[in-house]
């Protein structure tokens, strides 16, 4: 069976209605990412500069105070379709630093330190204090993280949600709707509470996986997830074995190791972007079953296949319900 992730809508506007209306207590200080910031009063804007920072602020209800996005991996999440068409794209990919100041915001939310950070490709935060636009970094990509080794950086702890939650009720104690931020974390904890126990349920002691993201060419080494990330942690939840062992969070192994290790299933990144011909999952889905040595393994044989958003492989708001489509592909494979 291919299984395919449908996403649900994370946040609903009745999940609000009965909140507190609790305040934020001014000047708020919070340590982020090895910055210390202070904010007298909430942002009355902000430009986002990584998707899985747009839609925590879509999913609190400030879309109205977004101003300009960028860095786009694919669709946003269809219930903030409506909303997403009315905010400015600064850009698909990368924005000038340029750009995210002539909108004049009162704070920039990013999701990776490599695009705003001490290396920072659009722009350092010391920048953007300089023409007196504070930063806020998901700490999605710092807890646990050293990103002074590249791109990717390195993971030096295992990836939880924890992180992904902080950034949650960070935002909203900023943006001075705490009560919406607690609701938000209240639900997905519910949620991804209930996708482990399902999982646990199915007692899999040896079900394994594998996360196929990418691959420059569809005839050499594919990107995988190792041992640090988000499908790592979604593996370990799940009581999945990882077969990859490397710590590196996106490392490229041969077909050859993979199809020996023999994952029961195998998890595929579906993505807008084409960077690479493996990013396109028709293309991905005719190599499984055409390469004399990945259409050998029991997950392409039995169809044991997941497809995912490659967007819901990173760190983000996403990973819910990327959690519970694993589940529930889990519980149909028949694996026992």
């Amino acid at each position: 069976m291919l299984f395919k992730l449908l996403t649900t809508p994370l946040i609903t506007a009745s999940l609000f209605a009965g909140a507190a209306q609790a305040q934020t207590a001014y000047p708020l200080s919070l340590e982020n990412c090895g910055v210390d910031i202070t904010f007298d009063h909430a942002p009355k804007s902000t430009v986002t500069i990584g998707q899985a920072a747009t839609e925590v602020l879509y999913a609190l209800d400030l879309g109205d105070q977004v101003i300009g996005t960028s860095v786009w991996f694919t669709k946003v999440l269809p219930e903030f379709e409506t909303l997403n068409a009315s905010v400015e794209r600064l850009a698909d990919n990368d924005p000038s630093f340029e750009s995210v100041v002539a909108k004049r915001p009162g704070l920039v939310t990013v999701q990776y330190e490599w695009h705003v950070g001490a290396q920072g490709i659009v722009a350092t935060r010391e920048q953007f204090m300089d023409v007196g636009i504070p930063t806020y970094t998901l700490p999605a990509d710092c807890v646990g993280k050293d990103n002074s080794t590249g791109s990717d950086g390195t993971r030096t702890q295992l990836y939880k949600m924890d992180s992904v939650y902080r950034g949650v009720t960070e935002l909203a104690q900023i943006f001075d709707v705490p009560a919406r931020g607690e609701e938000m974390v209240d639900a997905l904890k519910t949620r991804e509470a209930a996708a482990i126990a399902k999982a646990k349920g199915l007692d899999l002691p040896d079900a394994s996986a594998a996360f196929w993201f990418s691959s420059a060419e569809m005839d050499i080494d594919p990107y995988v997830a190792g041992q640090g990330g988000a499908p790592a942690y979604m593996m370990n939840a799940l009581g999945l074995r990882n077969v990859v062992e490397s710590n590196e969070e996106w490392p490229t192994v041969s077909w050859e190791t993979i199809a020996r290790a023999n994952p029961s299933v195998l998890v595929i990144a579906r993505m807008e972007r084409r960077r690479f011909e493996a990013d396109d999952i028709e293309k991905k889905l005719e190599f499984l079953k055409s390469d004399p040595v990945a259409s050998q393994m029991d997950a392409v044989k039995n169809n044991r296949i997941v497809i995912m958003d490659g967007h819901s492989m990173d760190p983000s708001i996403r990973n819910i319900s990327a959690l519970e489509t694993l589940a529930d592909a889990l519980a149909s494979f028949g694996l026992k």
